[in-house]
């Protein structure tokens, strides 16, 4: 099987739809807590896709609501900003790669993991005091690279998946080993692609390995966050592989034994939240 090669990608993510406008606009300003949420009401209406899923996860067992809601306004007045950011996000980058055949992976698990990840990160953020949509957003996104490689070269991560399982390997390392190429790298250059901000590319491109210089603290977040994930069984594959932490990255959080104890709860509880919005 020939390698793939950054060219290809390339092409590949040229092929892809764009982003729609309401979720470039959310993720330029994912860390703003001023937006003017009519203005936001106003933008989701206009989308069809997006309107339908806000109304599902206003509706949810997750908020709660004694009444029914029926219009996006209602909705993001129950839901608040930052949850209807985490809706758009989540929503628009699903909408981007639809759901394929490739042997071995299920978009459900991926994007469950991805879920898990993002929590994680902002659970993290907001006890260390940082910017937690940010954080939120760089664990949904960290693992866009591999969506790239599932949907635009399947029987190739099929047989990346496969070599994986049969020889015990890594993610990273069955990625390299069969595709020449492995969905860190992609994932970056997605991100270059699609404009998306330093801080965030950096997250994506640094989240196995955040000790590399340059990269910011918000790759040491996702990486923990990311191990997090793991170590409750809530991965993107069935081997529900523990994976390898950073203990530079680990040691640079400064987190408690009881600080991680809680950090697993809460994320564990919020899973089983966001549960109750798919069923």
């Amino acid at each position: 099987m020939h390698p793939i090669s950054i060219a290809q990608v390339i092409e590949k993510v040229s092929e892809l739809p764009s982003l729609p406008g309401i979720v470039m606009d959310v993720l330029n300003n994912i860390d703003d807590d001023d937006l003017d949420i009519q203005v936001l009401a106003d933008k989701v209406s206009s989308d069809a896709a997006l309107t339908a899923k806000t109304l599902h996860y206003a509706n949810s067992a997750y908020f709660s609501t004694m009444v029914k809601v029926t219009t996006v306004q209602q909705a993001l007045a129950l839901m608040g900003l930052s949850a209807t950011k985490q809706i758009i996000l989540a929503a628009g980058l699903a909408g981007c790669f639809p759901e394929n055949n490739c042997p071995g992976f299920k978009h459900e698990d991926f994007w469950r993991h991805s879920n898990a990840v993002a929590s994680a990160a902002k659970l993290i953020a907001k006890q260390l005091q940082m910017k937690t949509d940010v954080a939120y957003t760089a664990g949904l996104l960290h693992d866009i690279g591999a969506l790239v490689l599932v949907t635009q070269f399947p029987d190739q991560y099929a047989a990346a998946i496969a070599h994986r399982h049969a020889n015990g390997l890594s993610q990273l390392e069955a990625e390299r080993a069969i595709l020449g190429i492995d969905h860190v790298s992609v994932g970056a250059e997605l991100a270059s692609l699609w404009a998306f901000s330093d801080v965030m590319k950096n997250a994506i491109a640094g989240h196995h390995e955040p000790e590399q210089k340059g990269l910011g603290f918000l790759a040491t977040v996702v990486h923990v966050a990311d191990a997090i994930a793991h170590a409750l069984g809530v991965t993107s594959t069935p081997d529900k592989q523990v994976i390898e932490v950073s203990a530079q990255a680990w040691e640079s959080l400064q987190m408690s034994e009881e600080n991680v104890a809680l950090l697993m709860q809460e994320t564990a509880a919020e899973l089983r939240r966001l549960d109750e919005i798919a069923v």
